[in-house]
């Protein structure tokens, strides 16, 4: 390259400069790059470029951050919506899972050519095997609430074989709102087991209930643990045994393993299959409600009715074992959401044996902190100490200053804080539940701590400002009724000059 003659290189061009573009012409002093024949689309070719505006890159850059920026984040903020589990996502997954190895592997690759991938899902099985005390493992569930749907029909499988049809499953009234739904989709009943004083199910609860309908119609039990008021159920093994005197299997919920895991294993207490939320345990992404990955983990008694293809390994070989005459059959497409799987494997491999039990250990100790810090702030659901989730109730701050559980949610929004889950369990009057996880520091709990005592404070000196909460963010409250009834799905102009998106 010499100085008077500037930038040369000896690549060709990336374009053919001068050429006629996709109009077959070009602009007074710019160059249209050659791409693709206007009679290739016709009609519908431009006739002369989009007209976008030209900005830089650090504009454009800009922009884009901004509008994240409004959003709020678990990498950014304190997001304790309990059940739901928002726990934080370490950017080593991420990593792992954009590894060009797997990202580039196409779903209908062979078996032989795809040797890697299929070890990796084995050694998840196992992995997933060995915290819930289970046999087998299932991967391909979507999420929670269809590993929960596979677990039961599972279930109605073994029934079946057996030449049985029971019917009946019993659900706690503070269950999920998918586990009746999923009794619902396979056919069967569910009876309600009503909620004690304690939150918890006991030996005789379940008798009770039991004891109105025929031993012949049991199916299963539903059971969540720990449940949704944040609670051990410390009656399971026998609660387990009395389902399996009368015929029945035991289901669990395992969308708050993360309270559990390495202390103590479902299968252990008596439970024959279990689904894991791999984006509530294992943090895998939630992805706005996908990606998601629910896999089951069971006992071998129920290994021949799993989900195709079955993953199987031959001595130092893997393969899909499509061949089963007793599946349930597919359950999604192709083996399951695989980035969520290499996800939550290189989290379990990160934190090992000791660190999962450690995380446990951390979630619950963070959960009871809050519980010891806001007792005397708010009504709580129950009067011992909690495990992952501390579940609090609006009943008396309603009756005294009108500030309902939506109110306190929104205004802590002004506050930097994401709103925890409110109104469930159903079972709980005006339900705030708060689950911190493991990953929170004790500063970060003190200011949550801070920030909801002064929205009480707040809500008995000056109700009006909680209750027409958020104030800082860039939209304040919208009217929820209004929107469920007419959505507005694109941005107009109304006449009355409204252009808010509510």
């Amino acid at each position: 390259m010499s100085a008077d003659r500037g930038l040369q290189f000896d690549e060709p061009p990336i374009f053919e400069r001068g050429a006629p573009g996709r109009s077959g012409a070009s602009l007074p002093g710019f160059d249209v790059p050659r791409v693709v024949p206007r009679e290739v689309f016709g009609a519908l070719s431009r006739a002369l470029p989009a007209g976008l505006p030209e900005v830089s890159e650090p504009e454009a850059f800009r922009h884009f951050v901004r509008l994240s920026q409004q959003n709020f984040c678990i990498d950014t903020q304190m997001y304790p919506l309990g059940s739901c589990t928002m726990k934080y996502n370490p950017k080593v997954n991420e990593w792992a899972a954009r590894q060009p190895e797997f990202l580039g592997l196409h779903p209908l690759c062979p078996d032989a050519y795809a040797q890697g991938s299929l070890e990796v899902m084995w050694r998840l099985s196992r992995m997933l095997c060995e915290v819930t005390g289970m046999d087998d493992c299932a991967l391909s569930p979507a999420a929670g609430a269809q590993g929960e749907l596979t677990g039961i029909m599972l279930v109605r499988a073994f029934h079946r074989a057996a030449g049985r049809s029971p019917r009946k499953v019993f659900i706690p009234e503070s269950a999920h709102g998918t586990n009746p739904a999923t009794c619902a989709l396979t056919g069967l009943e569910a009876i309600k087991i009503p909620k004690s004083d304690d939150g918890l199910v006991h030996v005789e609860d379940v008798l009770r209930v039991l004891e109105r309908e025929s031993s012949d119609d049991v199916c299963a039990l539903m059971l969540t643990n720990p449940n949704t008021l944040g609670l051990f159920e410390s009656h399971l093994p026998a609660i387990t045994k009395l389902i399996h005197d009368r015929g029945g299997l035991v289901y669990g919920d395992g969308a708050n393993t993360n309270a559990i895991m390495g202390q103590v294993r479902p299968g252990d207490l008596g439970m024959d299959v279990v689904h894991i939320n791999l984006h509530k345990t294992f943090t895998t992404p939630h992805g706005g409600g996908g990606p998601g990955a629910g896999p089951i983990c069971f006992k071998s008694k129920l290994s021949p009715f799993a989900p195709t293809p079955v993953l199987v390994r031959e001595g130092e070989h893997f393969r899909l074992d499509r061949d089963r005459p007793q599946s349930i059959g597919r359950v999604r497409a192709f083996q399951g959401n695989f980035g969520m799987f290499i996800r939550a494997y290189t989290y379990i491999r990160e934190m090992g044996g000791e660190g999962l039990a450690l995380a446990s250990q951390l979630a619950v100790l963070n959960a009871r902190y809050l519980w010891s810090q806001l007792r005397d702030t708010l009504d709580v659901a129950t009067t011992q100490p909690c495990m992952h989730e501390v579940v609090l109730s609006d009943e008396t701050l309603e009756k005294t200053t009108g500030v309902k559980t939506l109110d306190i949610a929104k205004r802590l929004l002004d506050h930097g804080f994401h709103s925890p889950t409110v109104y469930f369990p159903l079972v709980v009057k005006g339900a705030l539940m708060i689950e911190p996880t493991e990953t929170e520091t004790k500063q970060t709990l003190d200011e949550f701590v801070v920030a909801l005592k002064h929205i009480v404070e707040e809500a008995k000196t000056n109700p009006a400002v909680v209750k027409s909460a958020p104030h800082l963010p860039r939209l304040g409250r919208l009217d929820e009724a209004r929107a469920a009834r007419k959505p507005r799905l694109r941005w107009t102009a109304e006449p009355d000059g409204d252009n808010s998106p509510g």
